[in-house]
């Protein structure tokens, strides 16, 4: 069965706690950000995302899952797309956590100048999301991705 997204965040919260399930798996590269799988299971999935400064994931959805993240170091940075209402951004620091539905369009970027590192859990376990570009004149338009695909900023068509 689907986790809810209050179950999602607390399960996010729980594996920051529990920080022998992925401390060793910590580490950064300035050309992309590292990804680990800390969580595998039928109904969710959770990753270690260590980022570094400039690393964006661009507008992207998740397709069917909906997801939570907190921030365990550093500090990231939420920007969601709103018709009518352009983009909402929030700033998310260490212990802090935000959650989406599977039909949000969001993009996550690292905020500061420290490394920084979150945990992620989606559920149902991620299949496949869309990556979002803003065409030259104007329409928005989703691009499919494969599974596994790194997400990144598309440039306009």
């Amino acid at each position: 069965m689907d986790l809810t997204q209050p179950q999602l965040r607390g399960l996010v919260e729980e594996l920051a706690h529990e920080r022998g399930r992925w401390a060793e798996l910590v580490r950064h590269d300035r050309e992309r950000r590292i990804f680990e799988c800390v969580l595998d299971e039928p109904a969710v999935e959770a990753w270690l995302i260590c980022w570094m400064p400039g690393q964006d994931t661009g507008f992207h959805d998740h397709d069917l899952s909906s997801g939570a993240v907190t921030v365990v170091e550093g500090a990231v940075r939420e920007e969601r797309l709103r018709l009518g209402a352009g983009v909402t951004s929030a700033v998310f620091e260490r212990g802090q956590v935000f959650d989406f539905a599977a039909s949000d369009i969001h993009r996550v970027t690292h905020a500061g100048t420290a490394p920084a590192v979150t945990l992620h859990a989606y559920s149902p376990r991620l299949r496949r999301m869309g990556a979002y570009a803003v065409s030259r004149d104007g329409a928005l338009q989703r691009h499919p991705l494969v599974h596994g695909a790194e997400l990144r900023p598309l440039e306009p068509a």
